[in-house]
């Protein structure tokens, strides 16, 4: 899978659904509440919040399992080769939903960090939604709820001390695109979801989530 995801790399350091939003500079104001400035951007992909840091003053490392994304470290979420509170801040955008144990990698987040573990996810938005996401992509594993994310992040160890749910409408055809999804099967998925699409724009929430260590 990391083959394909780098084969992917270009369209996703391009996408305008991950290179600007609320939900980036809602990350960054709350990594800015951080005593530190050294910050870990796991599952970069095109690299949008490393950006977006380095230009708030951080000095960011980034992992990604996919050498194509270019991070400075090869490795996935749930196995991540830094010592104990290496990090300030652990943030991780729009990337869980692909985490075959979104656990594990939660818990690798808040072993690494000191105090901030930051994420932003799609939020679940019914059965519907999922076999559309499995179908566009069958490297979508899931997109969790609310309750789900604070057992996530509890059981990590982290209080969580803010939530926000963001509305993030895409472009369409530019989603279906990324992934290569065409024909019969972007059909099925339009279909699905029908009740979200306006024209050529899907209205998407995301969920955002900010993890404190005691």
């Amino acid at each position: 899978m990391a083959d394909v995801w780098s084969e992917r790399a270009g369209a996703y350091r391009e996408s305008d659904a991950h290179r600007q939003g609320a939900d980036l500079e809602l990350l960054v104001e709350w990594a800015l509440g951080a005593a530190g400035r050294r910050a870990l951007d796991v599952a970069t992909g095109g690299g949008h919040v490393a950006r977006r840091l380095r230009e708030a003053g951080f000095d960011v490392v980034t992992l990604d399992p996919a050498p194509g994304m270019a991070p400075t470290v090869v490795a996935p979420a749930d196995d991540i080769p830094f010592a104990g509170m290496s990090f300030d801040v652990v943030a991780c955008r729009v990337a869980a939903h692909h985490f075959p144990d979104v656990g594990a990698a939660v818990g690798e987040m808040a072993r690494v960090s000191r105090e901030l573990v930051l994420v932003v996810d799609t939020l679940y938005q019914g059965t519907a939604g999922e076999q559309a996401e499995k179908l566009r992509d069958e490297s979508h594993v899931r997109n969790y709820g609310e309750e789900e994310w604070r057992a996530f992040l509890g059981g990590a160890g982290l209080s969580v001390d803010a939530v926000e749910i963001l509305d993030h409408p895409i472009s369409l055809s530019a989603w279906l695109a990324r992934t290569g999804c065409a024909g019969e099967t972007a059909a099925r998925v339009q279909e699905l979801l029908a009740d979200r699409i306006d024209g050529d724009t899907l209205s998407m929430k995301r969920i955002a989530l900010r993890g404190r260590k005691a």
